[in-house]
């Protein structure tokens, strides 16, 4: 009797096992011709081999967005989540509880329900910054990011001045200094490492700290970390200027004509980049004939109309050419 019985189940899952084989050959073949299917990844469809017929179109492709030529490659690329960034206090690590008072759906809490999620965030703040370095950290950064929004930097310049505050941070160099002052200044330098400077007038002007206060931090920073700051290049400034003022290519290279000219001569050297900057833009329209007036260009440079005309003479004087 027992014999019987097991006669009988393998049969029953030899049988099963033969019925899962042939559903899965007749998924592997066309239905229009039997040929075998092909998945082509690159047009997400299911074909035939023979007659072409796409059995299944609109395939997702489950793979990750980016490519690995090596296994440690492949090891280094891997993740889960969102990439960590240094623009965070925590790196982005952490979970964030939005404000909105809504489901997943787009619907409104109860007022349970609200209290109840006030309260988690309450917590979840408690929670991501526990000490008074990370709330050092998370109050810096917040700066750092918002000055750069108001200066129009790019994100690779904020990622680099929350680098360097990190270590100015981990160096000790923030006592008897403000957070803003330091957070400033890693901005200040990171700007200029990038090569997309900003002007110490400009910086002041979206800082909550004085102009000297921020030279002054700003050189202390750099000395204790050993960054290397190259002298900024005037002509980093030149397509900023010419496209707040809408001038055209030509004015522009012409003023990158009169700024190499300077170089050669040796008259940039003492002076303020941005004076120089300013004053070639000027001198660059007025010699291709566009319409820009000095006090045009010391809005959009943040510098007086006096250094302005200054700095004008001496590089006509230097392309050999009397003042308009």
């Amino acid at each position: 009797m027992t014999d019987s019985r097991i006669r009988s189940r393998s049969d029953e899952r030899r049988s099963s096992e033969r019925e899962e084989s042939t559903e899965q050959d007749e998924r592997e073949r066309c239905p229009e011709c039997g040929g075998r299917l092909r998945s082509d990844s690159e047009h997400a469809e299911t074909v035939c081999q023979d007659c072409g017929l796409v059995v299944d179109e609109g395939e997702i492709d489950r793979g990750p967005e980016w490519r690995a030529f090596d296994s440690s490659e492949k090891d280094e690329k891997s993740r889960v989540g969102a990439p960590t960034t240094n623009m965070m206090h925590d790196q982005g690590l952490s979970t964030n509880i939005g404000w909105q008072d809504k489901d997943a759906y787009g619907r409104s809490l109860s007022s349970r329900q609200r209290q109840k999620m006030q309260r988690l965030r309450t917590w979840n703040e408690r929670f991501r910054t526990r000490d008074s370095k990370e709330r050092n950290l998370k109050q810096a950064l917040g700066e750092i990011d918002r000055m750069a929004s108001a200066l129009g930097l790019p994100e690779n310049v904020r990622e680099t001045a929350s680098v360097i505050y990190r270590r100015a941070l981990e160096e000790d160099l923030l006592p008897g200094r403000s957070i803003e002052g330091v957070a400033t200044s890693a901005l200040y330098a990171a700007a200029r490492q990038a090569g997309t400077p900003r002007s110490l007038d400009e910086i002041a002007a979206v800082s909550r700290v004085e102009k000297d206060e921020i030279a002054r931090t700003y050189r202390y920073v750099i000395r204790e970390l050993g960054l290397e700051v190259q002298p900024a290049d005037p002509e980093s400034y030149v397509p900023r200027f010419a496209s707040e003022l809408e001038l055209s290519d030509e004015t522009e290279r012409r003023a990158r004509q009169l700024l190499q000219t300077a170089k050669e001569e040796g008259v940039h050297s003492g002076k303020s980049p941005v004076g120089l900057a300013a004053a070639a833009v000027y001198a660059a329209a007025l010699l291709t004939n566009e319409k820009v007036t000095q006090n045009d260009v010391s809005e959009v440079a943040s510098i007086s109309e006096v250094t302005i005309r200054n700095r004008y003479h001496e590089l006509l004087e230097a392309e050999g050419g009397a003042p308009v």
